[in-house]
């Protein structure tokens, strides 16, 4: 799900009966969100957003901003050179094979670190049921 320039996972606590997620793509700060459906999930997710954002003001600090999508890679002329011949007989752009070549390799590595049960993206928060 997305809000004011900010991407939220969705996952479901079967122990808590209750959906909930995270902004991606922040490395310094957290910010969780729950609720028992989507419409819930959604709201609590723009208003964690909105509240992040306040408290930032608040603090006299700059908010995290997620990751564009662009990046950078320096390559060894070799590669490069590669990588253009591959792109072209493939019939895309180098971008394009850039791209699917990490989305298949990152791809593999998750599906084997679920597969051994092992978080992706750091430390899994353990949600605290809302009953307490």
């Amino acid at each position: 799900m997305r809000y004011n320039g900010y991407t939220g996972s969705v996952e479901y606590s079967e122990e808590d009966n209750c959906l909930f997620g995270e902004v991606l793509g922040l490395h310094r700060d957290c910010v969780i969100f729950e609720g028992k459906d989507l419409n819930e999930l959604r709201q609590d997710f723009e208003t964690a957003v909105d509240d992040y954002l306040e408290g930032c003001k608040a603090d006299g600090r700059e908010p995290e901003k997620p990751y564009s999508g662009s990046l950078n890679v320096r390559l060894s002329p070799e590669l490069h050179g590669m990588i253009a011949e591959l792109a072209r007989n493939n019939g895309i752009t180098i971008n394009a094979f850039i791209r699917k070549s990490l989305e298949d390799t990152v791809n593999q590595i998750h599906s084997a670190a679920l597969c051994e049960g092992k978080a992706f993206y750091g430390t899994r928060i353990k949600k605290t049921s809302s009953k307490e």
